[in-house]
């Protein structure tokens, strides 16, 4: 599902509980994060509402390679040649998306009905079959970079231990990935918080990275999962450290 518009120039894709965002720079376009498999569609069907073409991707930007952030990275970039960037200490999962360190089983988690429904609909978009990426670009803990739109690297490492946030200080928004989240899909809770440990790396690096975030100043911070949070990223961080860890 397209929502246009949800910061400037910036547009949210969801398929599937996980967001995805197209980012607007003149006639180019960064894609930041890929979905699940199925969100193959999602993308044709958003640049055709934007009137666009996959020819003006410049870029697709990973906040993270978790496999239901990475969906249609290795088909974009084998089909369409279009560069795909992530973090240094993100590279190894690009590779292997299908198996990642967590702090705990997220068994406990699926005796809720929130989560399972949320597990049902990303099994059904083909998020076990989704494919390793061949090549990556890879960049570090600072810095712009140099894509469609030119976001800051905000480093906010403990969901994956390259997790990166991206800030655009001219459109005053920060794109937080799984950094933070409105919608939680292991407890199925809703407002800002961290993910859940059962998909997390290290939790006490996963805290202190919600102090990056804050010090953006966004007003508006875009989650990996759950609906946008408009009062501001400061605010969002504090609630989070405020609901700790689950």
């Amino acid at each position: 599902m397209l929502h246009r518009e949800v910061a400037q120039g910036i547009h949210r894709v969801e398929d599937a509980w996980v967001n995805w965002y197209l980012i607007e720079d003149g006639e180019a376009l960064t894609v930041v994060d890929a979905g699940v498999p199925a969100s193959w569609s999602s993308l044709q069907n958003a640049l055709g509402a934007l009137g666009r073409k996959t020819s003006d991707i410049g870029a697709l930007v990973l906040t993270h390679a978790h496999l239901d952030h990475v969906g249609f990275a290795e088909r974009l970039r084998a089909e369409h040649g279009v560069p795909i960037w992530v973090h240094e200490d993100d590279v190894p999962l690009t590779k292997r998306p299908l198996t990642y360190t967590t702090e705990r089983s997220p068994l406990p988690y699926l005796r809720n009905a929130a989560p399972r429904s949320i597990m049902v609909a990303m099994v059904r978009a083909g998020i076990l079959w989704t494919k390793r990426i061949a090549e990556v670009n890879r960049f570090g803990d600072d810095g712009a970079l140099d894509v469609p739109g030119s976001p800051r690297i905000v480093y906010t490492p403990g969901h994956t231990l390259g997790h990166t946030s991206f800030h655009l200080p001219d459109r005053d928004v920060v794109i937080a990935g799984d950094a933070l989240v409105t919608r939680e899909p292991y407890t199925g809770g809703t407002g800002p918080q961290l993910v859940a440990r059962a998909a997390t790396a290290d939790s006490e690096r996963a805290l202190a990275s919600l102090d990056r975030l804050s010090e953006t100043g966004a007003s508006t911070l875009l989650p990996g999962h759950g609906p946008p949070w408009n009062q501001g990223a400061a605010e969002a961080a504090r609630r989070a450290t405020e609901a700790g860890l689950s």
